[in-house]
């Protein structure tokens, strides 16, 4: 009996030992960044947002915004209103991202002094939006297929345990060289993320500051852009979020876009 016990004993746990390693393979870089690229964020969200320029040299630019995103199952829009202050204000912007892979973002912003929406172009995602350290491309949901992804570590940032995940463009003229970032284990949160140049130079970080649990859901509600390179700062800060509240499909038009709110 007892050599029976210990023999069960050591096949239950080579099973469980198999088990483990399994789960580990099979999380590699593509599912962690699948994860944090489906994690759940609510039907449709409302929010304030204040975002903040901050040169070399300290000087700061303040610009507050109201916006509006809807998921649509495998679709995202959202729309971003200029407020404050006055040179910017009635300034809005929009982005439909799509799950098809392959198919890029399609971007529009609208210059209340031209009159006009504009499309962001291709060639133009690479453009920094606003005057801020965030390039179009930074503003919408990149699939998790258009790069190749490498698990390269384990690491915890400020408490929380992370996937520290790498990232290089299947595109050769993409403009990143790659990106790392430090993947939240339990909430599939990007806490940090470094951006490389063309060169393959650091360029900048973005952090998450502060995030919280908004009705069942983890959301980010204080980031920071820091391009290193430049010196340059921008601090993304939410406020007044409300989910799941029916936004109208209207709202996701060219023609709420010259109208505003």
């Amino acid at each position: 009996m007892k050599l029976r016990n210990v023999l069960t004993l050591t096949l239950l746990t080579a099973a469980i030992f198999s088990i483990s390693l399994y789960a580990q393979e099979e999380l590699n870089g593509k599912k962690i960044i699948e994860n944090v690229y489906y994690r759940p964020t609510g039907d449709d969200a409302t929010s304030d947002l204040t975002m903040t320029l901050i040169n070399s040299r300290g000087d700061e630019r303040v610009r507050e915004i109201q916006q509006f995103s809807k998921d649509y199952g495998k679709d995202e829009k959202s729309i971003m209103f200029f407020l404050s202050p006055a040179d910017v204000r009635n300034t809005s912007f929009m982005n439909w991202s799509y799950d098809e892979e392959g198919r890029d973002d399609d971007q529009w912003i609208y210059l209340p002094a031209l009159k006009k929406v504009k499309r962001i172009s291709s060639d133009s995602k690479s453009d920094y939006f606003m005057g801020s350290d965030f390039a179009y491309d930074d503003l919408g949901d990149r699939h998790p297929s258009e790069d190749i992804h490498k698990l390269l570590r384990e690491e915890t940032i400020n408490g929380d345990d992370c996937y520290v995940v790498e990232s290089i463009s299947k595109e050769e003229d993409y403009m990143y060289s790659k990106t790392v970032v430090w993947v939240s284990k339990d909430k599939w949160i990007g806490l940090k993320k470094e951006f490389y140049d063309e060169d393959g130079d650091h360029l900048k970080n973005l952090t998450v500051k502060k995030y919280d649990k908004i009705d069942g859901f983890w959301t980010i509600l204080h980031s920071e852009m820091h391009n290193i390179q430049k010196n340059h700062r921008t601090i993304m800060k939410l406020k007044d979020l409300k989910l799941n509240t029916g936004i109208d499909d209207n709202m996701f038009t060219e023609r709420m876009m010259k109208r505003g709110i």
